[in-house]
């Protein structure tokens, strides 16, 4: 999958990050929700009720659409979550 990142925007360091196992780049001061978004990922999970897929949806952390698990701890809002180094991100797209 290509970065979708606007090219023109400067960002911090670049480090490393993990979602569902695959190695992605991402840079110091972005959120989860942005980092995921650069790496084509649009659904994060399913709805518990309705299976329906979730993605980002106000991305401001009042819908808590964007639920992720982040180093093993479920339930994290991407859209209010930075990128650390190392991070290990599980989305539920299936």
């Amino acid at each position: 999958m290509s970065d979708l990142r606007i090219s023109s925007v400067l960002r911090g360091a670049k480090i490393n990050i993990r979602v569902n196992g695959k190695a992605f780049t991402a840079y110091e001061g972005e959120t989860v929700h942005a980092a995921l978004l650069a790496a084509g990922h649009r659904v994060l999970r399913k709805a518990p009720k309705t299976h329906q897929p979730r993605g980002i949806f106000c991305g401001m952390g009042i819908c808590y659409d964007c639920l992720v698990t982040i180093n093993g701890a479920a339930n994290q809002r991407a859209c209010m979550t930075r990128v650390e180094d190392r991070m290990e991100i599980e989305v539920n797209e299936t």
